[in-house]
């Protein structure tokens, strides 16, 4: 797997944590630190996949299109993911303030581990 699936869920809980307002690639891009093209590109899939909505123009963005307690992490997996399993790169800064792009790391890497153990 590459880090398409962590930056995925990144984006779907920043998402969640927004559930009235419209999110851009370049404001997502910064919590995810990460390009804001990347960041199209898995919306994309995620849109594709029924995760979330957008609108084109003025007040246009991303929105999530389902409810944060049914997203399921493996169908996020499909949605975006190819290859090995854990990524080399996982999302965020431990540095910034934000509650969400601090701490994706640890997260993430339990995610990892308890997949690891069910696949392999």
């Amino acid at each position: 797997m590459n880090s398409e699936f962590t930056i995925a869920v990144h984006c779907l809980v920043y998402l969640a944590y927004l559930p009235d307002h419209m999110a851009i690639s370049e404001e997502i891009s910064r919590n995810v630190c990460t390009n804001p093209a990347r960041i199209r590109k898995i919306m994309s899939s995620l849109r594709k996949s029924g995760f979330v909505k957008t609108k084109e123009g003025i007040g246009g963005g991303y929105i999530l299109d389902c409810s944060a307690h049914d997203v399921m992490l493996a169908n996020v997996c499909k949605a975006v993911s190819f290859g090995n399993l854990k990524p080399t790169w996982i999302t965020g800064d431990p540095k910034q303030e934000c509650p969400i792009s601090s701490n994706p790391q640890a997260v993430m890497d339990q995610i990892f581990c308890e997949a690891e153990q069910q696949f392999v």
